[in-house]
Formats: C-alpha cells, structure tokens, sequence
C-alpha cells in the first residue's frame, strides 16, 4: 500500500513540471549514480551552494567518533585564529570541506576556537594545516 502512495506521489509530481524540466529528469534518470554524483559536485562548485543538510554533521558524528578506537595516530585541526585575511580563510575552509557552504564557513572563521577536522589521518590534518596556514591562520593540531 506504501508502494502505491509512492507511484501516486512520483505520477503527481511529474505532471506538475514544465517540459523543460520533464526532459531535464528524463535525461538524470539515464545516468549512474556515480555520473549523478560528479552532476551533484559541480553544481555545488559552480554555484557555491553545499546540498549536505544541517542535521547532516550531527548524524555522521556518531560513527566517526567509533573510527579513531580502531585505528591509531588520528588528529583533530581546531583553527584558532582566523588572522587579516578572513576571505582566504573561508576559501581554504571550504576547499578543505567542500560540504561547507559558504555561511558556514564564515561562521567557523569567526566562531573561535573551530574544530575543522576531527579524527582525521595525520596526513590530512597537515595539508589542512598548511592550507589554512598559507591563508593566514592560525591552526592547532592535537
């Protein structure tokens, strides 16, 4: 019966969108999902927007804290300082953690101290580290 209510839904939808856009999801039904995936990243790149969902972070949290138990040497890069240059910051912030959306990251770069990354490898946490750095932070690792 569920199945039912989710054909209705999908046929009510479809009758609602101009033929521009029927042609448009027509074609995005004929790709992959991985295809669909590279579509989904660069649009968020060309339009500076993040598809991610707020409560996205907080739901993910639970299974990266599990991660750091089962391997050794992970780091945690908290930004301390956003220094003169906060445009630079909030570019290296987003190109770090391309999910950030533009709000979030000027958030971060002016909400200190900001953890950037939690229980990363160590070698993540250093290019992070020396992106943020050349952009004029102040970074800590721990």
């Amino acid at each position: 019966m569920a199945d039912d209510q989710v054909t209705q839904t999908e046929e009510k939808d479809t009758k609602t969108l101009s033929a521009k856009l029927e042609k448009i999801v027509e074609e995005l039904e004929k790709l992959t999902v991985l295809e669909l995936s590279e579509v989904v990243q660069a649009l968020q790149e060309r339009w500076g927007v993040s598809a991610t969902p707020i409560a996205g972070p907080a739901v993910s949290a639970a299974p990266a804290e599990a991660a750091p138990q089962a391997t050794g040497g992970v780091q945690t890069v908290v930004l301390t300082n956003s220094g003169g240059n906060k445009i630079a910051v909030i570019k290296a912030l987003r190109e770090i953690n391309p999910n950030l959306g533009l709000k979030e990251a000027k958030d971060m770069s002016e909400k200190l101290p900001a953890e950037i990354l939690k229980d990363v490898k160590a070698e993540e946490a250093k290019n992070a580290q020396e992106k943020l750095t050349a952009a004029g932070a102040t970074v800590e690792v721990k």
